[in-house]
């Protein structure tokens, strides 16, 4: 009887125990895969756009290659290293560079100079020699008679002339009032410089500028210009010395 109660004992532990250990397992359903059903649809690349968009500066990632040396630039090129190899200093070579670029500005001032005619002798203040197109003699303005003279060049309508011929008497009229010393060589400044009086010397030297604008530059006037001009002169000739 005993027996059979340990028995009975051991089989229900052992089957206790053996359901203790069994792990428990758990179905998950499967995941569920949705098809992709749209459409894919294809889309062309716009050549041209793609030429565009390879011009612009955003778009261009490697280096631009050189731009091509025209024949001056090869010129000052070997010009430059032809100087530098010569005088084999930097320093030396700079100062001598920038001596070049200086007279070969000068150069191109000078023939620009030359080809429009211009005087040199304005530029460093001085005026050119009179040569008044008729036969009286400028050795002595006080033997003209410029009345005669500018009714004549107004006749032909030679108005540059007759300005001319109203410097000149002007010129008469302060050496007679003595306020300048008149000489065939002296140069218009040299007489504006004379005039002690400050007020007549500044009018002065605007007739003088105004002369040696429209005779000098070959500046063209018609009568109206003319009549203008006249009357400065006339009312600074009319001023007691």
């Amino acid at each position: 009887m005993r027996l059979l109660l340990a028995l009975f004992l051991f089989l229900s532990a052992a089957s206790v125990h053996a359901q203790t250990g069994q792990k428990t397992i758990v179905y998950k359903k499967p995941i569920a895969v949705k098809i992709y059903s749209t459409k894919v649809e294809l889309r062309k690349i716009d050549r041209e756009a793609i030429k565009t968009y390879s011009k612009q500066k955003d778009f261009i990632y490697e280096d631009a290659a050189p731009e091509t040396l025209t024949w001056w630039d090869k010129f000052w090129n070997k010009f430059w290293k032809l100087i530098d190899k010569l005088l084999g200093n930097k320093i030396s070579g700079s100062v001598l560079k920038v001596v070049l670029i200086a007279v070969a500005i000068a150069a191109v001032v000078f023939i620009a100079i030359k080809l429009i005619g211009l005087d040199f002798r304005l530029l460093s203040g001085k005026s050119k020699s009179l040569e008044v197109p008729f036969e009286e003699s400028l050795e002595n303005i006080h033997e003209i008679d410029f009345d005669d003279q500018i009714s004549n060049a107004l006749q032909t309508q030679n108005y540059r002339l007759a300005v001319r011929l109203l410097y000149l008497k002007t010129l008469k009229n302060l050496s007679d009032k003595q306020l300048i010393n008149w000489l065939p060589d002296k140069t218009n400044q040299a007489y504006v410089l004379e005039i002690a009086d400050e007020g007549r010397r500044d009018e002065f030297s605007k007739l003088t500028n105004q002369f040696e604008y429209i005779w000098y530059g070959e500046f063209f006037i018609d009568k109206t210009t003319f009549e203008n001009v006249n009357q400065s002169f006339h009312d600074f000739n009319l001023k007691k010395a």
